[in-house]
């Protein structure tokens, strides 16, 4: 198999948390941007990345960089790259794009000539080509064009793998799977204490903390990826990689603990931890957060309370951060607490002054992790200036 460049993409401020996991799987790091990490392998290395990475969006295959100023110089260039060995002639392929160029004001039309460049070469080819549209649960293309630069990607992921399949009922304004994962690697869990989880939402937290705690690969849970339907695909090294991945998961000891006042949320958290194979590990538990159970031995403590712009009202959410505040200094000592919050002027009523900030963002709201260590007694926490 040809090796080839492979641009990993992420959210914006998650790629700290992305290097890591490349690292870790073995690969090498030979470029960093704003928004991911690029490395270097096979096709069938993409399927190794897609299967393990948390915190990615997409894995991009690099087949052809290029120089293009205008329509037709994208489709000459295009046209040139054996897609009659990557794309199956009887299959259908979509194209996706992030176009920043002067000679097109369309995006569409970018994608439509990269489309016939693609079918026309396999039809030239094969006598025979694939269909088109709009749809990413087959081959799909990425096009980035900035200025005069063109490069032509294999999205070997297809749908985001932000897009585990577990979350059937989201709840209110839910975190995103990847975000989530980020967030819990940002903290001092350990993976082999306690993780809870008060105002747990449709518990994406929770759930994406079990996968981490029992080396779950997230890639387990779908059944479709991008680079399954390219020709290269090898079904044989793909089960090779799943089983390995399936006997790398080991048991998780302590207990993580999912909460929320809101028996719809609390319903969400039960059906999402069963389809993500992980409802014998979560505790949940219909409660108001003041009053969740935090067992012994110590862990961390999780909160993702509202930020009063999509929900709730500024006012009276100040005293719910208050009562966060006294939540940690009255139930959690010997813990870890964290607020991941978008609203730093309600995350100064907690009454704490927080040890480490993380910047994130949640879509495009500006946010925080706000890391807490909470100590017995009350003295750490007099007159806090944050």
């Amino acid at each position: 198999m040809i090796k080839s460049r492979i641009l990993v993409t992420c959210p914006k401020r998650m790629t700290v948390f992305l290097k890591q996991e490349i690292i870790s799987l073995g690969f090498p790091i030979i470029g960093e941007a704003f928004a991911g990490i690029t490395t270097e392998g096979t096709l069938a290395d993409t399927m190794k990345l897609n299967l393990h990475l948390r915190t990615a969006h997409r894995v991009l295959f690099s087949l052809r960089d290029f120089r293009a100023v205008t329509p037709a110089d994208l489709y000459y260039h295009a046209s040139r790259i054996a897609w009659e060995t990557i794309v199956p002639e009887n299959g259908y392929v979509s194209i996706v794009s992030a176009v920043e160029t002067p000679s097109i004001n369309n995006t569409q039309f970018a994608n439509v000539k990269l489309k016939d460049a693609i079918v026309d070469r396999i039809r030239t080819k094969t006598g025979n080509r694939p269909n088109s549209g709009s749809d990413t649960d087959k081959t799909v293309v990425f096009l980035y064009w900035k200025g005069n630069d063109c490069c032509v990607y294999i999205d070997t992921s297809g749908e985001s793998l932000s897009k585990r399949g577990y979350r059937k009922l989201p709840h209110a304004a839910p975190m995103r799977e990847t975000l989530a994962a980020a967030v819990i690697m940002a903290t001092r869990w350990d993976k082999q204490s306690n993780f809870v989880n008060p105002m747990c939402g449709s518990g994406t937290l929770a759930i994406e903390a079990a996968l981490i705690a029992t080396n779950r690969a997230p890639g387990l849970l779908r059944e479709n990826f991008g680079f399954m339907h390219v020709k290269e695909y090898d079904e044989s090294i793909w089960q090779s990689l799943v089983k390995a991945a399936q006997s790398a998961v080991i048991h998780f000891k302590s207990e993580i603990i999912a909460t929320d006042h809101d028996a719809k949320a609390i319903f969400s958290v039960m059906e999402n931890a069963r389809l993500a194979g992980v409802s014998d590990i979560i505790k949940s538990e219909l409660t108001d957060f003041r009053e969740t159970y935090i067992p012994q031995g110590g862990g961390v403590v999780v909160l993702n309370p509202e930020y009063g712009d999509r929900l709730g009202n500024e006012e009276e959410l100040e005293e719910v951060y208050k009562e966060i505040g006294d939540f940690f200094k009255q139930k959690c000592s010997g813990y870890i607490g964290y607020i991941f919050t978008g609203n730093l002027d309600l995350a100064k009523k907690v009454g704490l002054r927080a040890k480490r900030k993380f910047e994130f963002f949640n879509a495009d709201i500006d946010c925080r992790l706000l890391e807490y260590e909470l100590y017995a007694g009350t003295k750490k926490y007099d007159n806090p200036k944050e």
